[in-house]
């Protein structure tokens, strides 16, 4: 297990030493350890390390496991992390895939941490490669540091509270094992510092203004990794933390948790039916889809909780995918104004394909991941009783149908702009690297299956009210 978190930070460092020039060995180098790490997590299973750290003033250790909910996030950050550098076409681009490689590092022990306080340690070690992914390749210093101020307030929080919980408990190394719930006088308040840090890395309204930046910001590659893996580090917090160790403030402000969610949903959407930038336009349809899991998470119901966890995954594939082709569409025409494109499908049936298959599946048509997962927490939301989220979420799935057949509409369709650059379609190497993202989402959509069965969810039913 620890083999799976350090190889790539290592290969981080290593591939520095390769000469800056020769883009193809390090595009091919860091390939081959993002699929390599693909094999270890597989090949890890639910194995366990565990080291001593602490003993005073409470119990910690190094300890790193998957629990059956982080074993798919941590796949699907290999398989996203793997297409992301397969399709690098950057200035940089030695120092860029040592950047991506670092973050799947960071995020790999983030979510395979079974210790809250190296889950703290990791939730604000993972914003150092973003973070220098935007002053080096993102465009105005200030994007970056608004990310960082923001990402570093919720981790802030998250520290504290996880040091207040071992204090108290006496040890942090609790993640994924059954136990009593924490109570008493001190528990809101460590509830609080972990949900603040956790809307906040999720997005959701208001405390998404860092996002759209970000998301526009950064060179596709990264942000296709970000948008798919490194947002869900709020909602594994959710799931795996907060519902299990405290059930009873998850409850009890379940009202105001699905009100921001369904909040969120709306203003995304609406936000995203008028923008004009393509990257803007996933930026807020994500704000949107993450306020459904949001939703499904604070309502405790089993079977959306189910939902949750194959959304998670849906998302994670489409987002990845739709930045990665648009990132494609921006290298060929040198801009990512959606009034300055169109017509690209005539000649690229490929890229065009490509697009289609990832908006599909990110406005919900059966047979794609992204209907599994909004299918399965709408019934389980009705099941609840919660028939207005549900309302909510119906009316942003309509919307989300709307500005995603206006992407494909303007970007592949209508006149070709003749006074854009030459459009040649996607490259082999550009298949195979988008390949892996689509046939996922084609299997999760088909069969769903095998992320319904998992320990941690099931854990979570038995602590949701009846």
């Amino acid at each position: 297990m620890l083999v799976t978190i350090l190889l790539p930070i290592a290969a981080a460092a290593l591939l520095l030493l390769l000469p800056r020039d020769d883009t193809r060995l390090s595009r091919t180098v860091g390939t081959l350890v993002a699929v390599v790490t693909f094999a270890t997590v597989i090949a890890a299973g639910t194995g366990e390390w565990s080291a001593h750290w602490l003993s005073r003033p409470f119990n910690a250790a190094f300890h790193f496991g998957a629990t059956p909910i982080s074993f798919w996030i941590a796949l699907l950050l290999t398989i996203c992390t793997a297409s992301a550098i397969a399709s690098c076409r950057i200035d940089r681009t030695r120092d860029f895939v040592a950047l991506l490689l670092a973050l799947e590092g960071t995020m790999l022990g983030l979510f395979l941490a079974r210790d809250l306080l190296v889950f703290a340690f990791f939730w604000d070690l993972m914003l150092v490669p973003v973070f220098f992914g935007l002053l080096g390749w993102g465009g105005h210093p200030a994007t970056a540091w608004r990310y960082f101020i923001y990402n570093f307030a919720g981790g802030l929080t998250l520290l504290l509270a996880t040091a207040a919980f071992g204090v108290i408990v006496g040890t942090t190394d609790v993640i994924g094992r059954a136990g009593a719930p924490l109570v008493g006088g001190w528990a809101p308040w460590i509830y609080a510092g972990f949900a603040f840090a956790f809307l906040v890395k999720t997005p959701v309204w208001p405390l998404h203004t860092w996002m759209p930046p970000t998301y526009s910001s950064l060179p596709s590659p990264m942000v296709a990794v970000v948008s798919a893996v490194q947002s869900k580090a709020g909602l594994y917090g959710f799931l795996a933390i907060a519902t299990v160790m405290l059930p009873a403030y998850v409850r009890e402000y379940a009202t105001p948790l699905i009100v921001l969610g369904a909040i969120s949903l709306i203003y995304g959407a609406v936000i995203a039916l008028v923008q004009n930038d393509v990257k803007r336009i996933v930026a807020y349809s994500s704000l949107s889809h993450l306020g459904l899991i949001i939703i499904a998470v604070a309502s405790q119901q089993q079977l959306a909780l189910d939902g949750a966890l194959v959304y998670i995954v849906a998302h994670g594939l489409f987002s990845a995918a739709l930045f990665l082709v648009l990132g494609y569409v921006e290298e060929r025409e040198g801009t990512r104004a959606l009034p300055r494109l169109g017509g690209l499908g005539w000649t690229n049936p490929r890229l065009s394909g490509a697009l289609c298959i990832a908006a599909l599946a990110a406005l919900g048509l059966p047979g794609l991941a992204g209907f599994a997962g909004e299918l399965i927490i709408l019934i389980g939301l009705y099941q609840a009783g919660y028939v207005w989220p549900a309302i909510v979420a119906l009316v942003a799935i309509v919307l989300a149908s709307a500005y995603l057949l206006r992407l494909y509409q303007d970007v592949m369709n209508g006149p070709e702009r003749a006074d854009l650059p030459v459009r040649p379609d996607l490259t082999l190497l550009e298949g195979l690297a988008i390949a892996p993202l689509l046939a996922a989402l084609v299997l999760v959509g088909v069969y769903p299956t095998p992320l319904l069965t998992h320990e941690n969810v099931v854990a979570a039913q038995r602590i949701a009210p009846p």
